[in-house]
């Protein structure tokens, strides 16, 4: 039976008592699959109590589909057998890499957008649809610094690998603000060159400034509550789009429950305002 999904939260362990008992209209959760990838357990056990009253999304963080490397086997499977056991409304992963060689890293890092890369990723996508037996959602990522050599723009690259493999696209706002603010360019002219008819997810998030440079570089920390001029592009965006289930964002210094759904509440609130989305 399909369910109405607006405004969701990231599911974390201090919550699971309350978030349980949530009953907020269009509520849903979603995790980090790595902190599940297990046989049983208790933080197992909790998911699937949750999944038994409340939508479940899966963001990925380890898949490293932008490697010079297929995504790893025992991974995939272990993914596949999550997602089966949980049946998620969403899945979703990022476009960058973690992995090379055997060693992963705690970062999501770039890559130049070559032609190469496009075939690369996009046969990484298929390979994990394939594995997963369904489609993903592939976000887009937080800039930096400029990096030469790319051959296509980043919207284009995005909708390159939508056309290839049928994926989706997870559009987090906050990303596009920073990386806009980061690289000197245009947010909104990333949004209006977006596929947006293939985004299936949109993040929200909070950030704050570099501790050296200040305002000068702004870092994608998910730590705050999500500043104005991303709640102000994500309305802009959603007039375009329609409404999409949308999540609130946050793995850091992270609140009590009930603030957490009050941030969410505004998010629920702008999306009831249009005609209410479909997700199974």
């Amino acid at each position: 039976m399909p369910h109405l999904l607006t405004a969701g939260l990231g599911l974390k362990p201090q919550h699971y008592d309350e978030a349980l008992h949530c009953t907020a209209s269009g509520l849903w959760w979603e995790v980090h699959p790595e902190n599940y990838l297990a046989d049983g357990g208790p933080r197992l056990a909790w998911l699937e109590a949750i999944r038994a009253r409340h939508p479940v999304s899966l963001h990925g963080v380890s898949l490293s589909l932008a490697a010079d490397a297929p995504p790893d086997a025992e991974h995939l499977r272990r993914l596949a057998q999550l997602v089966r056991r949980i049946e998620p409304a969403l899945v979703s992963e990022h476009l960058a890499w973690s992995a090379w060689r055997g060693r992963y890293h705690p970062d999501l890092l770039p890559f130049p957008r070559t032609h190469e890369a496009l075939a690369r990723i996009a046969a990484n996508i298929a390979a994990t649809q394939d594995a997963l037996g369904r489609t993903i959602a592939i976000e887009n990522p937080t800039h930096y610094l400029h990096i030469e050599g790319h051959d296509w723009s980043e919207t284009d690259f995005l909708a390159g690998l939508v056309r290839r493999t049928g994926c989706s696209l997870l559009l987090d706002v906050n990303n596009v603000v920073l990386s806009a603010h980061n690289l000197g360019t245009s947010a909104h002219d990333y949004l209006d060159a977006f596929p947006v008819q293939a985004i299936t997810e949109i993040h929200l998030a909070g950030h704050h400034a570099d501790p050296r440079l200040g305002e000068a570089l702004l870092i994608d920390s998910h730590d705050a509550p999500v500043a104005e001029p991303v709640w102000a592009l994500y309305e802009h965006l959603i007039a375009r789009t329609g409404p999409r289930p949308t999540l609130i964002e946050r793995d850091d210094a992270i609140p009590p429950l009930p603030e957490l759904l009050a941030e969410r509440e505004r998010a629920h609130r702008m999306l009831a305002n249009l005609e209410a989305l479909p997700c199974t």
